[in-house]
């Protein structure tokens, strides 16, 4: 593929791949909910779901955004396999899957991966169902247990991998190299949150105002916790650490969420996980600098 660019247009995507990237990643992000549902699509609680009903749950989603918010993360993966195939050539796909499937990190690394936020979210949802039962989680009383995890495992497996083609392999790398770790996690952070808004600012939060939930949603934990994404990253240069980070968050919120958490309960749960994330990444941080950065990359730290 590389070998098709003429030098001056693979100058001019090397030059602004990021641009390009997150060009045609938010325009394919937005554009088909705009059209589709008009400018109010995003103050409208009826504006994304294409069946007239506000979107609480996925089976208020139409057809059409349905299938575009499963078919989102392979869509990005391709975007920055495109990209970097060409303004990079072969050797930058090469070098993607390297990074993709190095698993030789150190068993600690997959233990960070896999259980460090996981177990945190369920510490504090587990400490809050104390004070009420709606924070019980929803695979205690869902009728379909097995089919639940099963969503689970499935939705974390897709976005998890695809995704961080796109958001690990690409993006990370490519802030990586102007900025430290937690300037480009908090960047990437903001970014990776923004392009998820179609998928909440249709929905309704129990009384909530709109303007409080939404932004809650999209920035509570997900910021912080993309964060130590890009921490782990920078210390393992393996997209797949960040793949087994990606897939258990995105499971466990089929699994430990529950409907009986919409409005004041999941606001507060939000920002109580979030706050801890945050003191995680403070601590990773703190413990960063007393280490030398990784050889062959000065930005990582």
């Amino acid at each position: 593929m590389g070998a098709r660019v003429r030098p001056s247009a693979r100058a001019f995507i090397t030059r602004h791949a990021a641009v390009i990237f997150y060009t045609v990643i938010f325009g394919l992000a937005f554009g088909p909910a705009i059209v589709l549902a008009g400018p109010g699509a995003f103050s409208d609680p009826t504006g994304l779901s294409g069946t007239g009903n506000a979107v609480a749950t996925a089976a208020d989603l139409g057809p059409v955004m349905l299938a575009a918010a499963v078919a989102a993360p392979l869509v990005y993966a391709l975007i920055a396999v495109a990209v970097i195939a060409l303004s990079s050539g072969r050797a930058g796909l090469r070098d993607l899957w390297s990074r993709l499937f190095r698993w030789r990190v150190g068993l600690p690394w997959y233990a960070f991966a896999l259980l460090a936020a996981p177990l945190l979210w369920a510490g504090v949802q587990g400490a809050l169902s104390l004070t009420s039962d709606v924070y019980v989680p929803g695979i205690v009383t869902a009728d379909d247990k097995a089919g639940l995890l099963v969503t689970a495992l499935v939705a974390g497996l897709v976005a998890g991998f695809f995704e961080e083609i796109a958001w690990t392999g690409f993006a990370t790398d490519d802030l990586l190299r102007r900025h430290g770790v937690v300037a480009a996690g908090i960047s990437l952070g903001l970014l990776w949150s923004v392009l998820h808004l179609p998928l909440y600012a249709g929905a309704t939060y129990g009384g909530v105002p709109r303007e409080l939930a939404v932004p809650v949603n999209l920035f509570a934990w997900p910021l912080p916790y993309r964060v130590l994404v890009v921490w782990a990253y920078s210390r393992t240069r393996s997209v797949l650490i960040a793949v087994l980070m990606h897939v258990p968050m995105t499971a466990l919120g089929f699994v430990l969420g529950s409907a009986a958490m919409a409005g004041v309960p999941d606001v507060i749960f939000n920002l109580i996980f979030g706050a801890a994330l945050w003191v995680v990444v403070a601590a990773v941080t703190v413990a960063g600098r007393r280490h030398s950065a990784p050889t062959g990359h000065p930005a990582y730290g």
